[in-house]
């Protein structure tokens, strides 16, 4: 069973707004083992739009289509559903009577120009929209069974997970192959290195279909295993993983494709450690991605963005003649950085990080792109430091910020290795 999948308006077109309603679409089609050939986008013009349907009614199984179905005079992808299909607009009563619920929830009353929205292919099905006013449909074109489903993201994806899907799986039948995600987060190497490294995979496992994502600078790797039998879906895909692993080694911070912040707030939370963060040149990076996972406040204590070095000496207590000897951007600073911020702040684990964001302030020894970290705890004072290859300021901040806290996780790794918690 193949898909594709199409979105219209202008605003996508035009690019006004990114289209997350194919990626996601895309992303529970692939989980369901459907495989998705192709996404189009085209503008509100009617002809446009009835000949791409038609198209697809040539080429597809199923075809999921958002957008175009509101209120105002722009909104003419029914229309053209219609002429693709060869079939009148009518009034459908079901979907009238969806959105004469709908307003009745608020008090209110359906407008006249709320009808437009119950004007439906004739013998199509209405898909009831609870979060909007307006119904999907769903009417064959073609060879195509159709989903058209409103292009407003939260509505879209409401209609696709309780309705659309299962009409997905009961029209395909018992007879279908089905499919399996799984997903690993690396860091650490260039994705070409990566690919390089697994691109024999299919070959030690035949039905696995490896995948990369690069979110800079974190790679995903996604493994998708094809297959009739889910358990053994199962463990092909956890011997892929451990493949995978074995291949990328320490690389791999998460084998269930978590961000970086999430392991380390997880390691702390399983092992009751708790942190706190000095940062310099990234500004709070640091610190906002550890506080953006839920549940933070059992492990993250304090931040201090100590930007100026009378700020690193004056509340973290690093040295005058440390700044005057090293500078701020040095192992020793960094040292000094974390062992302050881990006794002011009581945590079990100081971090800190002093470095050359760019693109000024570089010198000979310190070109832009230079990171020192630092991270006092169990008794040890830790400073390294770091390149960035990168010249441009956002994304060292963004590198910087990844490299402490995957420090810090290596860190958590080897003292648990040795036993110290």
């Amino acid at each position: 069973m193949i898909a594709e999948i199409l979105s219209t308006g202008d605003e996508v077109c035009f690019g006004a707004i990114v289209d997350s309603n194919a990626a996601h679409i895309a992303a529970i089609l692939s989980d369901m083992g459907v495989e998705v050939v192709r996404h189009d986008c085209v503008a509100d013009d009617l002809t446009s739009i009835v000949t791409v349907l038609t198209e697809i009614g040539k080429r597809a199984d199923i075809a999921v289509i958002t957008g175009g179905l509101g209120p105002t005079v722009d909104d003419i992808t029914a229309e053209a559903a219609a002429l693709a299909a060869g079939v009148p607009l009518v009034l459908n009563h079901t979907a009238k009577s969806l959105i004469e619920n709908f307003f009745s929830k608020f008090s209110r009353k359906m407008a006249d120009s709320d009808i437009k929205q119950a004007m439906l292919p004739e013998g199509s099905t209405p898909i009831f929209n609870e979060m909007g006013t307006a119904p999907g449909f769903i009417i064959p074109i073609g060879k195509c069974r159709c989903y058209f489903l409103p292009g407003v993201p939260r509505e879209m994806e409401r209609m696709l997970d309780e309705q659309v899907a299962s009409d997905i799986i009961r029209c395909r039948g018992s007879d279908h192959i089905s499919s399996r995600t799984f997903m690993l987060s690396v860091f650490g190497l260039p994705e070409a290195v990566v690919n390089d490294r697994l691109k024999g995979i299919s070959s030690v496992f035949p039905g696995v279909k490896l995948g990369m994502l690069a979110r800079f600078p974190v790679i995903q790797v996604k493994l998708t295993v094809y297959g009739k039998d889910k358990d053994a879906i199962h463990l092909i895909g956890q011997q892929a993983k451990a493949w995978t692993v074995d291949k990328l080694g320490e690389t791999v911070f998460s084998t269930e494709g978590h961000a970086m912040e999430t392991e380390v707030g997880e390691v702390l939370k399983q092992n009751h450690l708790t942190i706190a963060v000095a940062e310099s040149c990234t500004g709070g990076l640091i610190s906002h991605m550890l506080t953006n996972v839920a549940g933070s406040s059992e492990y993250f204590l304090l931040s201090a963005i100590t930007y100026s070095n009378q700020a690193k000496q004056n509340l973290l207590g690093v040295s005058s003649e440390t700044i005057e000897k090293y500078g701020a951007v040095h192992e020793e600073t960094v040292r000094q950085m974390a062992d302050g911020i881990r006794r002011i702040s009581g945590a079990d684990i100081g971090l800190s990080v002093s470095g050359i964001a760019g693109p000024t302030g570089a010198t000979a020894d310190k070109p832009v792109g230079t990171v020192c970290i630092g991270i006092s705890m169990s008794g040890e004072l830790i400073g390294r430091r770091f390149q960035s290859p990168f010249q441009e300021r956002l994304s060292n901040k963004q590198i910087f910020a990844i490299c402490a806290l995957d420090m810090v996780r290596r860190e958590l790794m080897r003292l648990k290795i040795k036993g110290k918690f």
